[in-house]
């Protein structure tokens, strides 16, 4: 194996010079220098995805169904919400909006009402949407906050 100039520190590349060996023995050359390299790549992939799959907000799912008004736009309706952290939500909606779209929430909790305004983040066609908050009065917060505790004792329990 040797480096060809013009190949940057992240990238090894690797010359095969035509010895006179078939084309076999040249793929078996590739696969027994290449393949560690792939394989320590995709480990490192993997270990990003997986760090950057942590959330910030644990997720609660309530403890009866709860109905929210989503407004973006022209378009609102009503969804049964999924699970709710305090960085955001997944709503139940066959057509969810599409990612990116602003939204006006409003949850209404046993401890009162909380309005909210969040962005798409995520999309199941199928299935729902997730929301992040972006903005939030500290009296919402302070609701939704009390209205996880209970839902996330309840998880733990």
């Amino acid at each position: 194996m040797r480096k060809r100039a013009g190949c940057s520190a992240r990238r090894v590349c690797i010359g095969l010079r035509s010895s006179g060996k078939n084309l076999l023995d040249a793929a078996a050359v590739l696969a027994n220098t290449l393949f560690p390299l792939l394989k320590a790549r995709w480990v490192v992939v993997m270990d990003k995805k997986a760090e950057t799959q942590k959330r910030r907000h644990p997720r609660a799912v309530p403890l009866r169904r709860l109905a929210v008004a989503w407004q973006s736009g022209a378009r609102q309706g009503v969804s049964y919400l999924e699970s709710v952290a305090l960085g955001g939500l997944f709503l139940l909606t066959r057509q969810p909006l599409p990612m990116r779209s602003a939204v006006k929430i409003l949850v209404e909790l046993p401890f009162g009402e909380v309005r909210a305004r969040g962005v798409v983040r995520r999309v199941n066609p199928s299935r729902g949407m997730g929301i992040e908050f972006i903005s939030m009065t500290p009296e919402d917060r302070a609701r939704l906050i009390r209205a996880l505790q209970p839902m996330l004792a309840a998880q733990t329990a």
